[in-house]
């Protein structure tokens, strides 16, 4: 009993049509099972306000299949008649495997690209456009609580571009609110402001609409108050357990008519089951032996099919289940109306009865075209046959990689693994298989275990070597166990030697800190790694390999960082496209930062952001270059904004705790020296204990430095002292003194704090040595500053000022300006203390930069200092950041005087061929360069004047 009439939902349609009159647009439909998604969605569709516009609708589904896109798919098979004579770019060729029935109207098939990721986004931007050639269209996707990945993916994708899609897209959503990720909720969170946005939450129907609804659905002209308020209680107020309560008391016979209207027979007496189950099921069993069947084989089918595959025997079955109301018919095909039906037909269903429902719901499918794997796989599971199913599903598998859904095919591949008694050498195949797939994914599944036990197998040296590598990769993502993780890379080297580009991925794995291997050993494995580089023959192996190894080169301060860096530049043109070349301009960027080489390590990540491909082929590594960028922004004393952009961070890396710990850390030294200690310590000893948990020890230099100078300024340095020793001997182990040293003069200070002058020399003169001859462009100052501490501490005031000085002056070359204002502090004390008039310049310089940077602690500290010397520092201004790293890109440059003359983003995107993102990005990162607050400024700044 379906209501002919929406009942309860006008305003929600009304919204509704108000909004697919103009383009771009997109409605998010959100509720819970039952609450009348769908139903206002066909509404919507099946309106006025659609005509002219063309309808592209799909459904996400419960049971996957190993065809990633699934309901985009769905909205875009069949229309090759539509896009006959349109003008489709080569990129759209990229939809062929896709979209077979397509491929009468498609470009040739592009060349392959070797990334994922990048095949991933041609795809994105080939449907895109197929999008735009059908329009004016709206594309409705329901239930994507169930939608796959790249389905989320592409929808995220799309808000991006919509604003400049020509073919005025307008796009309906809907999930059910308790079951949608944070992934499918996220999809128009950040969409831009030029797309209209409505999002509706469907409430429950009140007493009043559900008495609207049963009068509509039983043809009356009212029910009573009394039946209404009763059946809206046992329904909760979802329109669907409204229908559902109605047809079953029609069935048992306990609805009367009452005075013109309709009433509950026996109000008080009647035991009606409340929500949707039970009176689903109650109903199925009133049917005839044949319909019941029919009711039972479509629910474990799960999907609507032909109805020559469901009737059986006996014909009427069908016809008797459509006129209960519990089938619908759309264009021949039949299945439940509702999911929660179906659902509550399958949960009654015996054991035994099911299991061979489900072998003949095996055969079923088979003869539909294409055939479903992933239905045939499930439906053979739950049948037993476990012999048939492993094929089923490993053909899934394979068809899901070759599509490049890797979360499907790693899903497929686990459950086979994990539920079937395979043959070793099969098992091992198909677990190198399961290894690469997951590590395609943000979080890969544990598999740990399974790529252990194919390795307790005989298995061939290559394979062996592939499983070697894998399982080292996903201990080394999950970050446990060291030891075994530097065994299994070295064994899986020597497992390699017909592939040198994993061979050479495992040495460097072998030497990467903290390996737990003497230095000189872990050295050997990275020189390994870099002669066999000129062996790798594919150019994004190589990249990778390369990355690697400079990053590690980089932290241990060998100078080959730099050639190696170089190399990569040259081969990547300086524009990194494919995600593995992004991923080695974020490490060797990264970790260039922390041992000193700021600019460097800034240019490398700006390219990675900047300079490459579009942000939505790799927003993940995007985000972790934006991280790191941060924390260079609070290395070269670029403070300005930065706690909002680290706000903003953290939000995204809540789940990813290897970036977060670092925004963490960032976020609470700022708030130290901001004057907010006592609020910022727990957070600041919380980041670094979980870094030491982690082994995240090239992170632990900041909050350890800010906890030794905070622990020295209250005279209570031990407990940071003993933290710093112990971080001392692992940045020792790994040769990370280049990172190491930047914490040496907050370890000096807190140790002749502590009246350990001896130890504290002894710290200085061990980083002296062990810094010798390597690039280390924070040894110079951090040396300087150090020997000016044990300078001053014996009252050698001369010396300790040369040493301060210079120390200032090396800092601001790095550039690292709150260090120089820290050293150039000091040096006014010891000046003072020589009554040198050189000390009010130098404490005027430190007191104008911490004023810059609001840097309220050490500006309190250093007018203190002057007011004890009767000295108000004269202003001086902050000195200027040198070089060139705030310069404009070339594209920077393009995008920010098309913005300067007035144009908006999303006609310099058009202008340009870029995505709305992308300019916005551009134009923010321009008016940072420059200054400008606004686009009048830097349109000033960058346009001549009359």
């Amino acid at each position: 009993m379906v209501s002919p009439v929406l009942v309860g939902r006008e305003k929600e349609l009304a919204r509704l049509v108000a909004l697919v009159a103009g383009a771009p647009a997109v409605a998010v439909v959100e509720g819970e099972a039952g609450i009348g998604k769908s139903r206002l969605t066909a509404e919507l569709l099946g309106g006025p306000a659609v005509a002219g516009l063309r309808v592209l609708s799909g459904a996400c589904v419960q049971i996957r299949e190993p065809f990633p896109l699934g309901p985009v798919v769905e909205a875009l098979r069949g229309r090759a008649a539509e896009l006959a004579g349109a003008a489709l770019s080569p990129v759209a060729g990229a939809l062929r495997e896709l979209l077979p029935e397509l491929a009468g109207v498609l470009p040739e098939t592009p060349p392959p690209l070797d990334d994922r990721a990048a095949e991933r986004h041609r795809v994105f931007r080939g449907l895109a456009e197929v999008l735009t050639a059908l329009g004016p269209a709206v594309l409705a996707v329901e239930d994507l609580h169930w939608a796959d990945g790249q389905t989320v993916e592409f929808l995220t994708y799309l808000m991006s571009v919509l604003p400049v899609l020509p073919g005025a897209l307008r796009v309906v959503l809907t999930y059910r609110s308790e079951e949608a990720s944070g992934a499918v909720r996220a999809i128009t969170a950040r969409a831009p402001d030029t797309i209209t946005a409505e999002h509706l939450v469907l409430p429950p129907l009140d007493a009043a609409q559900t008495r609207v609804m049963a009068s509509a659905i039983l043809g009356a002209e009212e029910v009573t108050a009394a039946f209404a308020e009763h059946l809206c209680g046992r329904a909760s107020g979802l329109p669907l357990a409204v229908q559902e309560l109605l047809a079953l008391l029609r069935d048992r016979g306990t609805l009367i008519r009452w005075e013109g209207g309709w009433a509950r027979r026996a109000l008080e007496e009647l035991d009606v089951p409340s929500g949707v189950r039970a009176s689903v099921q109650e109903r199925v069993a009133r049917l005839s032996p044949g319909a019941k069947e029919v009711a039972e084989r479509a629910a474990v089918l799960q999907l609507p099919v032909p109805v020559a595959l469901l009737s059986g025997p006996d014909v009427g079955a069908i016809d008797e289940v459509l006129g209960s109301g519990l089938f619908a018919d759309t264009g021949g095909l039949v299945g439940f109306r509702h999911v929660l039906a179906a659902q509550a037909v399958y949960e009654a269903i015996p054991l035994g009865r099911r299991q061979a429902l489900h072998a003949a719901a095996a055969d079923t499918v088979r003869e539909l075209r294409p055939v479903p794997l992933g239905r045939l796989a499930h439906h053979l599971r739950q049948a037993g046959r476990a012999g048939q199913w492993v094929t089923a599903a490993i053909e899934a598998a394979e068809q899901a990689s070759r599509l490049g859904d890797d979360a499907e095919a790693a899903r497929l591949l686990e459950d086979v693994l994990r539920g079937a008694d395979l043959p070793a050498a099969r098992r091992a195949e198909l677990t190198v298989k399961l290894g690469w797939a997951a590590l395609e994914l943000l979080r890969p599944p544990p598999v740990a275990d399974l790529l252990t036990g194919a390795l307790e197998q005989d298995v061939p040296p290559p394979v062996r070597g592939h499983l070697r590598l894998l399982l080292a990769l996903h201990l080394e993502r999950t970050r446990t166990d060291g030891a075994r993780i530097g065994e299994a890379f070295a064994r899986a080297a020597d497992d390699l030697a017909g592939e040198p580009g994993l061979a050479a991925w495992a040495m460097a794995g072998v030497g990467r800190p903290p390996s737990g291997l003497p230095p000189e050993e872990s050295r050997q494995w990275l020189e390994r790694a870099l002669a066999t580089l000129p062996a790798v023959a594919d150019p994004a192996m190589r990249m990778l390999v390369l990355g690697k190894i400079a990053m590690i080169f980089v932290v241990m301060g060998d100078p080959r960082w730099a050639v190696l860096a170089d190399d990569l530049l040259r081969e990547t043109g300086g524009r990194p496209l494919l995600r593995r070349e992004v991923n080695a301009y974020r490490s060797i960027g990264g970790a260039a930062l922390f041992s000193g080489h700021h600019r460097r390590g800034r240019r490398l990540l700006t390219a990675a952001v900047e300079e490459g491909a579009e942000p939505d082929l790799r927003e993940r590594l995007e985000l972790r270059c934006l991280v790191n960028l941060a924390a260079a922004d609070y290395f070269e004393g670029s403070w300005q904004g930065l706690p909002a952009r680290l706000q903003e961070l953290r939000d995204q890396f809540g789940d990813e705790p290897h970036e977060r710990i670092l925004v963490d850390i960032v976020t609470a030294c700022l708030a130290v020296v901001q004057g907010r200690q006592e609020a910022a310590l727990p957070s600041l000893l919380d980041a670094a204990a979980e870094a030491r948990t982690r082994g995240q020890y090239d992170d632990l230099v900041l909050p350890l430095a800010m906890s030794l100078r905070l622990s020295a300024a209250r005279g209570e340095p031990a407990a940071a002292i003993e933290a710093a020793v112990e971080a001392g001997r692992h940045w020792e182990a790994s040769e990370l003194w280049p990172v190491a040293v930047r914490a040496l003069p907050a370890l000096t200070e807190a140790l002749l704090v502590a009246g350990r002058p001896g130890e504290a020399a002894d710290v200085v003169a061990r980083h002296a040595a062990r810094l010798a001859g390597r690039d280390a462009p924070l040894a110079g100052p951090a040396l300087a500053q150090a020997r000016g501490l044990l300078a001053a501490a014996d009252e050698q005031w001369a010396r300790a000022a040369a040493e301060f000085t210079a120390a200032a002056d090396a800092y601001e070359t790095v550039p690292a300006r709150y260090e120089a204002a820290q050293a150039s502090e000091q040096a006014a004390a010891c000046l003072f203390a020589l009554d040198d008039p050189e000390a009010a310049v130098r404490l005027g310089r430190a007191v104008a930069v911490y004023a810059d940077l609001g840097a309220r602690w050490d500006l309190d500290r250093a007018t203190g200092l002057g007011r004890r010397w009767g000295v108000r520092p004269a202003a001086q201004s902050a000195p200027a950041q040198a070089g060139n790293d705030h310069a404009l890109s070339a594209r920077q440059e393009q995008v920010a005087r098309l913005a300067a003359e007035g144009l908006t983003n999303q006609e310099i995107a058009r202008e340009l061929f870029l995505s709305p993102k992308t300019v916005d990005k551009h134009v923010s990162a321009a008016m940072r360069k420059v200054g400008a607050r606004s686009r009048t400024e830097l349109a000033r700044h960058l346009l001549p004047s009359d």
